[in-house]
């Protein structure tokens, strides 16, 4: 025996040895008193940041009054939250989630069900577009595609046709009579930080409005401000027919929705779906404090300036460290920096300078800070990028 402590927990996240006391802004700090600059955000969770006072006296004061009743009962800030997203979509129904993989569940049982409530149950294949992470429930694993969350779950559930993206002909030619809609993100974040043209999105809209079939946007990541607009889709100029959101919805509590059209959710009546934790009192106090937050006047267009800040930062960075990195994409404050190899010794080097960052495919390092992020703080990170790539220099030639 050598002392060292089992962990009782799965295994599944590599048990990592950083650990945080409390958080203020966009910083964390360890117990010891350390300080991080947080461009992780709980990968693109905490929106709003770390102990924002708006949402922390949300939570307090429902905490004291009311914490669950479940769904068998009327909650009033479900109805508050849920007008008020319709108001500011393209949406007439919400369901609320506990997670981005149940309101993404919540998609595709809703496009499906819309077409069986319209006669033609055989509508039930959903095209998905490689890159893309749905989650990690069976259904949203099949619908992702990566083999790497796929192994070892077999059977892989049915139902999905899987294409590249981009290809406006070859989505033409996967659409069948057992089509029942598309699902894309409209910049796949795990994927590589990839963004989807404007024009691209705009042709699936018409190609499913041709064919009779359901939009499908999952704003698990981009929705609530993240891209520099309150929702992905509106920098297309097109409306989904249905989307999930979840993450920054909840500046950290766990909180997700499923929005749709009056249409899209017609076949979803009593008793066809149900969430016993999904909704209550305490997620709909904060998801309405972080929608106070956001709805402030120039909110998103502050958002939208500082990921333009950012992206010609890094594009200077990219200029002085050509011989590591690749390319440098974004939208908004959702910005990556392919590196020309894998970066995880990059994204701990650049933890040793107290700057947090989150991988993605591609060999990209994503940054994700809070939305309420200030100039000073990119440049910060800026400045610990310079010493991690320097760092990383020196250890790669030693």
């Amino acid at each position: 025996m050598n002392g060292t402590k089992k962990s009782s927990l799965f295994s599944t996240y590599g048990h990592p040895s950083l650990a945080f006391d409390h958080g203020k802004g966009s910083y964390l700090f360890t117990q010891d008193g350390t300080r991080y600059l947080d461009f992780a955000a709980g990968v693109a969770v905490n929106s709003l940041g770390h102990a924002h006072p708006k949402l922390v006296e949300a939570l307090t004061e429902q905490a004291s009054k009311l914490w669950h009743v479940s769904n068998l009962f009327a909650i009033p800030g479900q109805e508050k939250l849920a007008q008020r997203l319709c108001e500011v979509s393209f949406a007439q129904r919400v369901f609320f989630n506990n997670s981005g993989a149940e309101a993404m569940e919540t998609s595709i049982k809703t496009a499906r069900r819309y077409h069986a409530h319209n006669g033609v149950p055989e509508r039930n294949r959903l095209i998905t577009f490689s890159g893309a992470l749905h989650g990690r429930t069976l259904a949203t694993i099949a619908a992702g595609g990566k083999q790497q969350h796929l192994d070892g779950f077999a059977p892989n559930m049915e139902g999905f046709d899987q294409i590249v993206a981009g290809d406006l002909d070859l989505v033409r030619d996967t659409i069948s009579p057992a089509t029942a809609g598309i699902i894309v993100e409209p910049v796949q974040g795990e994927g590589g930080v990839n963004v989807l043209s404007p024009s691209f999105l705009q042709g699936l809209r018409t190609l499913c409005d041709e064919h009779n079939i359901l939009l499908i946007f999952d704003e698990v990541q981009t929705g609530m401000g993240r891209t520099g607009k309150l929702f992905a889709y509106q920098w297309a100029g097109i409306e989904p027919d249905i989307m999930a959101l979840a993450k920054g919805i909840g500046g950290g509590f766990p909180l997700a929705a499923c929005l749709a059209t009056s249409e899209a959710s017609s076949g979803m009546i009593h008793g066809s779906h149900g969430s016993t934790f999904g909704g209550n009192p305490l997620a709909m106090a904060v998801g309405n404090a972080v929608l106070d937050v956001m709805l402030e006047d120039g909110f998103v267009e502050d958002v939208a300036d500082m990921g333009l800040y950012a992206l010609q930062k890094l594009a200077a960075l990219k200029d002085g460290n050509d011989d590591l990195i690749e390319d440098i994409r974004g939208k908004g404050l959702l910005l990556g920096i392919q590196f020309k190899e894998p970066p995880a010794q990059i994204i701990k080097c650049l933890a040793d300078e107290h700057v947090l960052s989150v991988p993605a495919a591609q060999n990209v390092l994503r940054l994700l800070p809070p939305l309420n992020t200030s100039r000073s703080q990119i440049d910060e990170a800026i400045e610990a990028l310079e010493h991690a790539l320097s760092k990383y220099r020196k250890r790669r030639s030693s």
